[in-house]
């Protein structure tokens, strides 16, 4: 079974909203991209890379990730998709990312935290569309860079 193109196309914009509510800080809207009993898995970053902490459901899932808030400014780099269908409204993905997470750690020194991740995805068709089922972020590494300047969030 493969993936029709408008599936794809699908896949593939509700993966990008992602990025972009994270990086809006639009946390109803981000929890919104999830089915009801979705699944939520993220590291302890930096103590732990691989997927370890759990949260179910839409309100766990925006709980967890309000911690955008405390970051002056994110920005989520879409690297690289692969989709496979896993049945007639089920399919799978595997998403390459480097997530910016812009501070300033010291006073008039910005910098940028990069973490060069993975997600594994399973994905659920419903009247209202594609959704995420689950969502497992795994982190390959992570690097600080310097940062010249950066817009006002």
């Amino acid at each position: 079974m493969t993936l029709g193109t408008g599936d794809r196309v699908e896949l593939l914009d509700l993966v990008a909203r992602y990025a972009l509510y994270a990086d809006r800080r639009d946390l109803p809207a981000l929890a919104g991209l999830f089915t009801a009993d979705a699944v939520l898995v993220l590291p302890d970053a930096p103590r732990e890379l691989h997927p370890a902490r759990t949260f179910t459901g839409r309100d766990e899932i925006a709980g967890a990730l309000s911690s955008l808030n405390a970051i002056p400014l994110t920005f989520h780099e879409l690297a690289g998709q692969v989709l496979d269908a896993a049945g007639p409204d089920a399919a799978t993905g595997h998403i390459a990312c480097v997530a910016h997470h812009l501070t300033e750690r010291e006073p008039g020194k910005p910098s940028d935290l990069a973490w060069h991740l993975r997600y594994t995805d399973t994905y659920r068709r419903s009247a209202g569309g594609w959704r995420f089922a689950s969502r497992a972020l795994q982190i390959d590494f992570i690097e600080t860079r310097p940062v010249r300047r950066w817009r006002d969030a």
